[in-house]
């Protein structure tokens, strides 16, 4: 276990291109993301730059950054911490999610051909495979991918951009409820491109809303399970 708390494995590699404090602060958001880094854990500046590699100055600055997005809460005479989300603010924007989601899921039901059908398909078997090996980065990560591609494939560019705006703060939430949502998840999602296969809108619509309703069920009841 190193010092700041991270497991062994989990801090990124800097890839050489790119501004450092850029690279800096994507190494720290995705730390944060997959709660590698968790809610309400200490961030010591020389720490997290001997872990990165790199001086403290990007890691201050991509702290500073990180703040002023609400990842991090820069406390007086304390330093930095990784925000604890509230109950409320977990609500407002799963709830958000659903209302971008549900829309994503009729138009991906009124364009999607084969080809977004099968990439579906394997993203859902992929799902399936990781939840059976009880692999929860990987279910995370396919789980954002699987509901990326119904982005995609809804073809509205301004409700991509949307979604895309709360993409991380939904892994965020998700990530600590991943083994529970487990299989059903993906039974829905497999209901879901049924619909979409269908060219069924408003199922697929229903399907998505109730889908990302669950997962706002499930996050508020985390504690209790």
């Amino acid at each position: 276990m190193l010092s700041a708390g991270l497991p062994q494995g989990t801090v990124p590699r800097l890839e050489r291109p790119g501004p450092l404090r850029e690279r800096v602060y994507e190494a720290l958001l995705e730390l944060i993301t997959t709660r590698a880094l968790r809610p309400g854990q200490h961030l010591v500046e020389s720490e997290l730059a001997g872990h990165l590699g790199v001086s403290r100055q990007p890691v201050r600055e991509a702290l500073q950054r990180l703040n002023t997005e609400g990842w991090v809460d820069l406390r007086p005479a304390q330093g930095a911490f990784v925000h604890e989300p509230t109950e409320e603010e977990a609500d407002q924007l799963l709830s958000v999610r659903t209302l971008l989601e549900a829309e994503a899921a009729r138009l991906a039901a009124a364009h999607s051909g084969r080809p977004g059908i099968e990439a579906l398909e394997e993203l859902c078997s992929q799902g399936e495979r990781a939840v059976a090996a009880d692999d929860v980065d990987l279910a995370v990560a396919t789980n954002a991918a699987f509901h990326a591609k119904v982005m995609e494939l809804a073809g509205n560019v301004v409700l991509s951009e949307l979604a895309g705006q709360v993409d991380r703060r939904v892994r965020w939430y998700y990530t600590p409820v991943a083994r529970q949502r487990g299989t059903q998840s993906w039974i829905e999602h497999r209901a879901l491109i049924a619909a979409i296969a269908d060219r069924d809108e408003q199922r697929a619509t229903e399907i998505m809303r109730a889908h990302t309703e669950h997962t706002r069920q499930t996050y508020h009841r985390r504690e209790q399970a």
